[in-house]
């Protein structure tokens, strides 16, 4: 009764999607058949090392990270429901550890194919604004909603500095590139209070259509990649750890709060170099040989 409860509680109040319901359903049902083979009659009298030993035996069992949080995610949500009820004291589910799940390397451009990317063809009445668009999120790193977000005012065009507004309201100075700022003072300015990229009356353009131009432009590119605003952030950090070593900069330009965030981009290089140089060491063609 207690789980119908709760399943109710997330369909009617928390408006969770059937899908959501059913998969918490699943996973809550596993949950109960491991208490009650393990001598636990009621939900209250679970406690945290019988949550813990189940997610490590469905770990055992091979689920993955992914997995194994949504089974926790379960758990705790319902533990936190009966804590609101008052049918609880604590949650024991709050202190069992999450699966980590695996880092995936973010995918990059190279050195050529940026260059392919940010030197447009097309000469359209929109290419001065998608150059400006392309220089501006390589040259600078900018989350997209960033790059949206800048105003004139914003533009220290003979320091060469943005101020962007990222994450939590934080706001940051950025370097912009001699050819993002050719590519900006290309573009007309109807005052300081005003968008840099402006969309329809005059309003901020959309991050949904910056995505779609960039999609469009790389396709006229010959570019065979699938490419988005983050694609070019990536790639703007990557390049300039490669080129520079500096992890705090990096972390500084892309307004990181952690800098195990930008940590990911040393690994990137350092798969890069190990591509390179079983491409190009001779011992690494000899060891190739061999097998």
């Amino acid at each position: 009764m207690v789980l119908e409860d709760f399943l109710e509680h997330l369909q009617v109040e928390r408006c969770y999607a059937p899908g959501t319901v059913d998969n918490y359903r699943r996973e809550l049902g596993l949950l109960a058949r491991h208490l009650h083979h393990n001598g636990v009659p009621s939900w209250p009298e679970a406690r945290t090392e019988q949550i813990q030993a189940l997610i490590a035996a469905e770990h055992r069992r091979g689920r993955g990270p992914a997995s194994l949080r949504l089974l926790l995610s379960a758990s705790r949500s319902l533990f936190r429901y009966l804590l609101r009820e008052g049918q609880i004291q604590a949650n024991p589910a709050q202190a069992v550890r999450t699966p980590k799940l695996p880092r995936r390397l973010p995918h990059v451009l190279d050195v050529d194919e940026a260059k392919v990317l940010v030197e447009l063809k097309a000469r359209d009445a929109l290419q001065p604004r998608d150059q400006a668009i392309l220089e501006l999120l390589y040259s600078s790193g900018l989350r997209v909603s960033e790059l949206v977000g800048l105003y004139w005012r914003d533009l220290d065009i003979q320091q060469g500095l943005a101020r962007v507004t990222g994450k939590g309201s934080k706001t940051r100075l950025v370097p912009v590139g001699r050819a993002a700022l050719q590519a900006l003072q290309a573009l007309p300015c109807a005052g300081p209070e005003t968008p840099v990229f402006p969309g329809r009356g005059g309003r901020p353009l959309s991050t949904a259509a910056v995505r779609l131009r960039l999609q469009r432009r790389a396709l006229e590119q010959g570019l065979g990649k699938r490419v988005h605003p983050h694609l070019l952030r990536h790639t703007c950090a990557s390049h300039l750890l490669e080129s520079s070593g500096e992890l705090r900069a990096v972390q500084e330009l892309l307004g990181h709060a952690d800098i195990t965030t930008t940590e990911i981009y040393t690994h990137l290089n350092f798969q890069h170099l190990a591509q390179v140089y079983d491409a190009a060491h001779p011992r690494a063609h000899r060891r190739r040989n061999r097998d």
